[in-house]
């Protein structure tokens, strides 16, 4: 089937959906606060997609698209997958870290966060051989407290300990998989299986959506603020500064992200991406309706990265992958301050329930499977235990 692209469907990037139950996107059960189900279909090339994430804490279901830039085949008409992730991220911990100074009654003035994401690869793509790995977030809080340091660095550590996602990064949660190949349940060997039974192939539902008529939504969700060959001048070189250093062989990928408050509470966020070179976006987020929430923001961005792993190394040594989609459950508890648990953020592994349509067979689908795990960079994010570095940056502002 061909998929309409992007710039051909006439809806805007990020939209709530009013009728996601009855066009066939379930809302998951919520056993720990904040679950959410994700579901993500390729659109032309593979490499453009779209998600639709349905919270059980708020009802709501958000509508993602996704694509990729030249270097991987995609168009760059929205976000890549890992931007989706660090939006989220840096949302997650504003969250916090507004609300345990207001409950310590600390001022924050002029606030600004300033995280930067580093992630790594290696080995051979078309051999099966390369694996991707996710290193420890660097954040940097500036503003202007009316506080000590001390008192500044305890409320940052205590809230970036808070944050839901980093219970997901502290520690190994290795992603539980079921695999239905050509309609057949095939119990997965390359991937920790998920002990459940397979979820309704979902099909292709999505041209069912029906944009929310009066929408709480501010304007202007999503902005793309450089393209790719304008970013691309702007950022020579700048993969290289505070950036580790890795071994030999390895592949570095760096991403640089801003987040403020507008006088309204909506968070204002800039994503840079510095290597490989991609577009600046501009989002928007908020916990209350007028934005996505940090939690679709970060479940979006997993199901988009794995679905982009899952065409690419199948596009790559020419597979016949025919069709591929996933259902994704993400269960997160709520925020230790911002909603109100006063204990550091919790996470359950990533639950994810893939589809492939191929012309082989189901050692092939195996592989397929296998692969778009280790080189997923947002699976490794929640495969490995991340510890993110924080640091305060009193009466400054960031460069």
């Amino acid at each position: 089937m061909t998929m309409t692209p992007l710039d051909e469907m006439g809806t805007p990037l990020y939209f709530i959906a009013e009728n996601a139950a009855e066009a066939g996107f379930e809302t998951p059960p919520n056993p720990h606060g904040q679950s959410l189900r994700t579901w993500v279909r390729a659109l032309e090339g593979g490499m453009q997609k779209e998600a639709l994430v349905v919270s059980a804490a708020t009802g709501t279901a958000w509508r993602f698209a996704c694509d990729e830039g030249a270097h991987l085949g995609g168009f760059n008409k929205a976000p890549n997958p890992l931007t989706y992730l660090s939006a989220g991220m840096i949302a997650s911990y504003m969250n916090e870290i507004t609300a345990l100074a207001a409950q310590r009654n600390i001022n924050l003035g002029n606030l600004e966060l300033v995280l930067k994401n580093f992630y790594n690869r290696e080995g051979d793509f078309r051999k099966g051989t390369m694996m991707s790995g996710a290193m420890g977030p660097e954040l940097t809080v500036h503003c202007d407290a009316d506080c000590d340091d001390q008192a500044l660095n305890t409320l940052l550590y205590e809230a970036v300990a808070a944050s839901p996602l980093n219970g997901l990064a502290r520690g190994s949660h290795p992603s539980l998989f079921v695999l239905v190949h050509n309609g057949k349940e095939v119990t997965p060997e390359q991937v920790t299986p998920l002990d459940a039974e397979p979820f309704a192939d979902p099909g292709d539902n999505f041209p069912k959506l029906k944009r929310l008529a009066d929408s709480p939504a501010v304007d202007d969700l999503i902005t793309m603020m450089v393209d790719e060959d304008t970013a691309r001048e702007a950022h020579a070189g700048l993969e290289f500064v505070d950036a580790p250093k890795l071994p030999e062989g390895q592949q570095l990928l760096h991403m640089h992200t801003r987040c403020v408050l507008r006088p309204d509470g909506v968070k204002e966020i800039f994503k840079e991406q510095y290597t490989p070179v991609a577009p600046s976006w501009r989002f928007l987020s908020s916990e209350d309706g007028r934005a996505p929430d940090a939690a679709s923001l970060i479940s979006a961005g997993i199901g988009l990265c794995f679905m982009t792993q899952l065409g690419r190394f199948s596009h790559m040594v020419k597979l016949p992958l025919e069709g591929y989609r996933v259902i994704q459950d993400t269960h997160f508890s709520l925020g230790g301050a911002s909603g109100g648990t006063g204990k550091a953020g919790e996470a359950m592994p990533v639950e994810t329930h893939v589809y492939l349509d191929t012309g082989t067979d189901d050692e092939t689908a195996q592989q397929i499977l296998g692969v778009a795990e280790r080189t997923c960079f947002l699976h490794a994010f929640c495969r490995d235990d991340i510890k993110a570095k924080v640091r305060a940056a009193k009466d400054a502002k960031a460069a």
